[in-house]
């Protein structure tokens, strides 16, 4: 049953839906997947674009309506009303907390069924449940990986697609694709210490100072590292270095570096990470595998986004995990994109391809965008992995003009 409200200047409307765990088998167990639908007073008829948050793992944004939220949203509720999934284990889905009480085994079984199919395939369930015929669809980072499977296998939905940041490789090894990703992470790590050139022996110093943290865990060197994976963000470098400007024994720096990732409360993010770039195969920690020697030359380079298996080990909160996470990377998963279909699209289609992302690397999703009909392509250098969020009106606007040969 929806719910509806009003805040100012937006109507807001929840749904939860109780869709298949596994929908090749549609009879077996059920959980929930709740979307929030937001419109204008006046635009609760017009049609619906369908936002899919980056991740995996993490929940949609939420409407406050002063202003109306991101500038992404205020610029969508021109043309459509938009509807925010909190993918399947987020937000107010089902939780993943149920794992507690599960053997590794089944943590693991369990989690093979939050990748970008089955939520591509929620997104189907609903569209059929709210009787719409099409529907256009956002997808930010991973976001943009599920749109591409959608437009792959359930492009007669579709009336529009839009990607930010988030057009994944296709046929590419998992090894080559954290080789490339380590490499600008490398790159990344030189040039924040270029402007921030003393940063570089206070991040030696925390290295070897082996910190307890407010949660009990230490600080270790693989956790220092991890503290650059924000640096893809326009304003990664600066929120960086004023966090280890703080003086290290002060609580502020204590609670600001016990989980900074939130990988305690999204889980997801860290278990099915490499799973989002396999294709058919099982990624075996490829990150630990092609490691650049580089880090044991130079400690103090940061990571992006790679999970070693000793993640599980370091953060008490992803512990109880270990064992499935080890499982998850032996799963051998499904293909996700069918390319005869890619090459046949007929859905308008438009991708930002930020020349300098630091988490999808352009040299991949430029090679994709070639693969995909009559997807329109726009590579832009002006924007960091957030530009959706940092200037979403212009970022969307563009677009929407693309896809509608206004641009």
């Amino acid at each position: 049953m929806a719910v509806t409200y009003r805040i100012p200047g937006l109507v807001v409307t929840e749904h939860e839906f109780r869709v298949p765990l596994d929908h090749a088998s549609p009879e077996g167990d059920r959980l929930t997947v709740f979307a929030r639908e937001v419109a204008e007073p006046e635009g609760l008829d017009k049609p619906f674009l369908v936002f899919l948050q980056g991740g995996p793992g993490f929940e949609a944004p939420r409407p406050t309506g002063d202003p109306k939220g991101p500038g992404w949203v205020e610029r969508a509720l021109r043309d459509f009303r938009v509807l925010m999934l909190d993918q399947r284990g987020t937000g107010r889905s089902s939780p993943v907390g149920a794992l507690r009480d599960m053997t590794p085994a089944q943590q693991a079984a369990h989690l093979a069924h939050f990748r970008a199919d089955a939520i591509v395939a929620d997104a189907e369930w609903i569209r059929s449940a709210l009787d719409v015929a099409r529907w256009s669809v956002l997808g930010q980072s991973f976001g943009g990986f599920c749109v591409t499977h959608y437009l792959s296998s359930a492009p007669e939905g579709l009336r529009e697609a839009f990607i930010t940041g988030g057009l994944p490789a296709f046929e590419v090894p998992v090894d080559d694709v954290y080789a490339t990703t380590f490499a600008l992470a490398i790159d990344r790590s030189r040039r924040y210490y270029a402007r921030y050139p003393e940063d570089r022996a206070r991040v030696r110093a925390l290295q070897e100072a082996r910190l307890r943290l407010p949660s009990g865990d230490e600080l270790t060197p693989l956790r220092v590292r991890q503290l650059g994976l924000p640096l893809g963000m326009s304003d990664g470098a600066e929120g960086l270095h004023y966090l280890l400007e703080l003086p290290f024994d002060s609580p502020a720096f204590l609670h600001d570096v016990d989980d900074p990732l939130n990988f305690g409360r999204d889980p997801i993010y860290s278990l099915l990470q490499e799973a989002c770039w396999a294709d058919g195969a099982a990624t075996g920690w490829a990150a630990a595998r092609v490691l650049p020697d580089a880090y044991e030359r130079e400690p103090e380079l940061f990571f992006g986004e790679h999970m070693l298996p000793s993640l599980f080990d370091e953060y008490a909160a992803l512990a109880p995990l270990r064992d499935a996470a080890a499982l998850l990377a032996q799963h051998q998963w499904p293909r996700l994109y069918d390319f005869d279909v890619l090459a046949a699209n007929e859905v308008p289609a438009a991708a930002a391809i930020y020349a300098e992302d630091l988490y999808v690397p352009m040299e991949y999703s430029r090679a994709s965008a070639e693969r995909i009909r009559g997807l329109k392509p726009w590579i832009t250098n002006e924007y960091q992995h957030n530009g959706l969020r940092a200037d979403g009106a212009a970022v969307l606007g563009r677009l929407i003009d693309l896809a509608r040969g206004r641009a």
